[in-house]
C-alpha cells in the first residue's frame, strides 16, 4: 500500500510530474527497465515541470510553498531528505498456502485516496515473473487492438483478464467461487512458476493473437453493452483454443485460425448465454461457459 505516495515523492525530487494520459508509465518502465529513464523524464510529451500548488490558509496570505520545486525548497529542503519513511510490515504466517486474510487486510487498509481495486491489490501482493509476462502481453498492440483500448488500464482491468484466461486454462479443475479468492490462489501458485514456463505461457498466448487474425476486431465486444469487452466469451474462446494445444512439456502452441462464426454461434448459443447471466460465478456456470465453448469453437487451417 502506499505506492501513489511513494511515487509523488519520486516525481517530485525528479521535478517532473506524468501527464494524466500517461499515468501507467511508471508500471511499464519500471517493469522493464527498473526505472523512469531520463530522457523520458524530460520529455513533454510524457511529463510536466512539478511545482507544488498549494491553496493559502487565509485569503490575504500566500502559502509559502505555493509555485516551489524540490530545487527551489532552500532551508527546507535538507529537512526533507533527513524526513524518514516508515513502514509497517503486515505477514500471514498460517495458513501458508492461502494469503485470503492478507488480501482482506490490505482491502481494508485500502480507505482512502484513489481507492484500488481488486486486481491492483492483487498485483502488490503476488508480484512475480508471471505478473511480469502478463504485462508484457498487455502491451501487446494486437492485443490492445482486440480489447478497443489503445493504453492500459489505470485499473489493471486488462491484466485481470489476461489473469482470467490464464487461470482458467490451468486451473479451472480446481475453480470454487468467489472468482476473486480463485484468482488470488492462482496468483499465488504463479509466483512460482520458472522463466522457462512462463516463456511457453507467453508464446502460447502470442499463438493465440495470431490464430485470431482473420476476426474482426471488435468480435469480443458487446454492442447491446456500449461496445464493452466481453470477458466470459473472451475467455472461453480463449480456455477452448488453447486447450487443444496445451502442453508445456512439449512447447505446443496453438495452429490455424479461428472461425469467426463459431464465435458467434457460441454467443448466440442458449446454454452459454444463460450462463452469461445472474450468477456467473457460479462453478457450474463457470463450467458450462468453458465446456460449450470447447463443443462449438473452431479453428481453419
Amino acid at each position: 500500500d502506499g505506492q501513489q505516495r511513494l511515487m509523488s515523492i519520486y516525481y517530485f525530487m525528479k521535478k517532473r510530474f506524468p501527464k494524466k494520459k500517461n499515468a501507467l508509465l511508471y508500471v511499464i518502465f519500471f517493469d522493464r527497465e527498473g526505472k523512469i529513464p531520463e530522457e523520458v523524464l524530460h520529455d513533454d510529451e510524457y511529463f510536466t515541470p512539478f511545482n507544488l500548488k498549494l491553496p493559502s490558509q487565509l485569503s490575504d496570505k500566500k502559502n509559502k510553498f505555493h509555485g516551489m520545486n524540490y530545487s527551489t525548497l532552500g532551508e527546507f529542503k535538507l529537512q526533507l531528505d533527513l524526513r524518514p519513511i516508515r513502514n509497517i510490515i503486515v505477514k500471514q504466517n498460517a495458513p501458508s498456502n492461502d494469503n485470503s486474510s492478507m488480501f482482506e487486510v490490505f482491502n481494508r487498509l485500502n480507505t482512502g485516496g484513489m481507492n484500488l481495486k481488486a486486481q491492483e491489490i492483487r498485483t502488490s501482493m503476488y508480484h512475480s515473473d508471471f505478473y511480469k509476462m502478463l504485462f508484457k502481453i498487455n502491451n501487446n498492440s494486437n492485443w490492445r487492438n482486440l480489447l478497443g483500448s489503445p493504453e492500459p488500464d489505470l485499473h489493471m482491468k486488462d491484466i485481470e483478464i489476461l489473469l482470467r484466461s490464464f487461470a482458467m486454462l490451468i486451473d479451472s479443475e480446481n475453480y470454487r467461487p468467489s472468482m476473486t479468492r480463485f484468482l488470488n490462489q492462482f496468483s499465488e501458485k504463479c509466483s512460482k512458476y520458472s522463466n522457462e514456463y512462463n516463456k511457453y505461457l507467453l508464446d502460447l498466448f502470442n499463438s493465440f493473437i495470431t490464430a485470431c487474425r482473420d476476426l474482426d476486431p471488435k468480435i469480443f465486444r458487446s454492442r447491446s453493452r456500449g461496445n464493452l469487452f466481453n470477458v466470459g466469451i473472451f475467455e472461453a474462446v480463449f480456455y477452448a483454443v488453447a486447450k487443444k494445444f496445451f502442453s508445456p512439456d512439449e512447447n505446443k502452441l496453438i495452429e490455424g485460425f479461428i472461425e469467426e462464426n463459431s464465435i458467434k454461434k457460441l454467443a448466440e448459443d442458449e446454454e452459454f448465454s444463460e450462463a452469461l447471466l445472474k450468477g456467473t460465478a457460479h462453478a457450474t456456470k463457470v463450467a458450462k461457459r468453458l465446456e460449450k465453448a470447447k463443443q462449438i469453437i473452431s479453428l481453419k487451417v
